[in-house]
């Protein structure tokens, strides 16, 4: 079933060359256009006779009244009366006749038949022209199409437009939305092999991202194209770069600015987690992880997740976007931000070492 969403501009691949000239319905409308006149022709014949017979009414009645010898009054004062009630509806049919004219839509002539003929055939001209408003642009497309289904395929980038033209014509066409996560990608795999054989090849992080922006794979989110930190978090353990290697937590050693036992630097988990760095840095801004500052110049941030966090932050991963501001309307005894028992683990272990 068809999924209506909202469609950012994408490329549209239309299948099948568009008719030219104007359409059907077209041509429909300006034979009714032409009914029309004829049938407004007649009418306009049959308010003539009718105000030509008012008038004449009234003029008659008026001759009676003059006629008349002043010495018969009863005779004078109907004729006065039968002069009065013409002119009132001669009036009264004046005023309907207006009505109706300014009621009924213009006709059109046939110069403006031929200049609506020669808009339907250019219609990308009628649509750049610097004449054109984004109004009329609307008007255009309601016109012109009858009906737009929109279809997302799967939970990839990819979606499927059909549009219904007027006169029953349907063209196909794909373009792409922007997705959340980089395994959305219809071509992950491939991407995913492309990366690991650029890596064979002795590439670095800076050169395998060239290669991938000049065969054409793109990021999700809209992102112009990859860098070099973009290929770094890509959730493979092929990269090459000293500072690409499989991210771990720290061992303890190394003095109190470094990760200890179960510690992890924010990149690193977020690329364990397979997301963005802004993000977990989001969690952290939150309350939802643990997480401490260096004592270096860099003040570089230390989240502390071990085993049991490391599987409650991959499971609220998995949650879609906006589940917590949802569930604490529809269930209040729930609390805004549900603690994770491995966090509630970590901090409880950070205040007993901080004292």
């Amino acid at each position: 079933m068809p999924v209506p969403v909202r469609c950012l501009p994408g490329r549209l691949r239309v299948h099948g060359r568009p008719r030219r000239g104007g359409p059907a319905a077209l041509q429909a409308s300006l034979q009714a256009a032409s009914q029309v006149r004829e049938e407004r022709r007649r009418l306009e014949e049959i308010w003539s006779a009718r105000l030509e017979r008012a008038a004449f009414n009234v003029d008659r009645a008026r001759r009676c009244y003059r006629l008349a010898e002043p010495e018969n009054r009863l005779v004078v004062r109907q004729l006065e009366k039968d002069w009065e009630t013409a002119l009132t509806e001669q009036q009264q049919l004046t005023e309907e006749h207006d009505r109706f004219t300014a009621t009924t839509p213009q006709i059109l002539s046939p110069a403006d038949e031929a200049a609506i003929m020669d808009l339907a055939s250019d219609i990308p001209g009628l649509w750049t022209a610097p004449t054109t408003t984004d109004a009329d642009r609307k008007e255009i497309i309601r016109t012109v199409l009858t009906d737009v289904a929109v279809t997302v395929l799967g939970d990839s980038e990819r979606v499927a437009v059909t549009l219904t033209w007027a006169g029953g014509h349907t063209t196909s066409g794909e373009l792409a939305r922007p997705v959340a996560r980089l395994n959305q990608l219809s071509y992950y795999p491939e991407l995913m092999q492309r990366v690991q054989a650029l890596h064979e090849q002795g590439l670095n992080a800076a050169e395998i991202a060239a290669a991938l922006d000049a065969e054409g794979f793109r990021p999700p989110k809209r992102i112009p194209r990859f860098t070099r930190d973009a290929v770094r978090r890509l959730p493979s353990s092929t990269r090459n770069d000293a500072s690409d290697s499989a991210p771990r937590p720290g061992t303890g050693l190394g003095g109190p600015d470094r990760p200890g036992q179960h510690e992890w630097w924010l990149p690193d988990l977020a690329r364990a987690l397979a997301m963005p760095q802004a993000t977990l840095y989001t969690w952290i801004r939150r309350g939802w992880v643990t997480a401490r500052q260096d004592t270096t110049t860099a003040h570089r941030w230390i989240i502390i997740a071990d085993p049991v966090t490391l599987a409650g932050l991959r499971e609220r991963r998995t949650r879609p976007p906006g589940y917590y501001t949802r569930h604490r309307w529809t269930d209040p005894e729930t609390p805004a931000i549900p603690p994770e028992p491995g966090i509630q683990a970590a901090a409880t272990r950070l205040r007993v070492q901080c004292g």
